[in-house]
């Protein structure tokens, strides 16, 4: 039987790892929480859980899982839910999930996330909204070719949940999709977990200076909704 401890940051800004705690809370799988706060230098602090001292990091009892997409297969080892029953569907996820956690360097670039902000950005770059297109693109093809209302078919599984910190980001930047896309962003904003997370992000007391410059180099605040 697992013994999860999941180790992440701030939930405002860390959308690594919201990815398998969105996964873990979704598919009602009992994990333990250990949230730490960026600081400037996080390498000691983060090193003495994480042998690459960043965040995700799961512990099983004696085993130590890092990166988003290695925890997300280690998880799926245990828990056959985690990526869809259907063979095609299965692969079509997989293939979607490992093109965000390699891809869409224009959206991380533009659109770090931040939960509790509401924003415009200065510009919109060719490289963003090409990203953009192809997330579009992506999205549609997995809610016709799957009947959605998830992306790989009726179920969350783990590429919505690779999905899921581009939803925040959609919602704290207004950026343009289709409707179809944005009514995906809406049914994945409205579940339990993601509440769970949003509530949590927006009543943490700690604001990390690189990230809230990050964000405000790049875009106009319109709204904070943090406590």
């Amino acid at each position: 039987m697992s013994n999860y401890t999941l180790f992440i940051a701030n939930k405002n800004y860390s959308s690594w790892s919201l990815r398998p705690w969105i996964l873990l809370t979704e598919l009602n799988i009992p994990f333990k929480e250990v949230l730490n706060p960026f600081e400037m230098n996080n390498h000691v602090k983060f090193k003495k859980f994480a042998p690459n001292a960043k965040v995700p990091c799961l512990h099983d009892g004696d085993t130590i899982i890092w990166d988003s997409l290695a925890i997300i297969e280690y998880i799926a080892e245990q828990h056959a839910n985690t990526w869809p029953e259907n063979r095609q569907a299965r692969a079509w996820a997989r293939s979607a999930s490992a093109e965000m956690h390699s891809g869409f360097n224009a959206l991380r670039n533009h659109c770090s996330m931040n939960c509790g902000l509401r924003l415009k950005l200065h510009t919109l770059p060719e490289s963003l909204l090409a990203d953009l297109q192809r997330i579009d693109e992506l999205w549609c093809d997995g809610l016709l070719r799957f009947s959605g209302p998830f992306l790989a078919g009726k179920q969350f599984t783990a590429v919505d949940a690779f999905y899921a910190p581009v939803v925040f980001r959609i919602q704290s930047y207004g950026l343009p999709l289709s409707d179809k896309s944005l009514a995906y962003c809406q049914r994945i904003l409205a579940l339990d977990g993601m509440q769970l997370w949003y509530q949590a992000a927006l009543s943490e007391p700690w604001r990390e200076a690189s990230h809230e410059q990050e964000v405000l180099s790049k875009a106009d605040l319109l709204h904070d909704y943090r406590n």
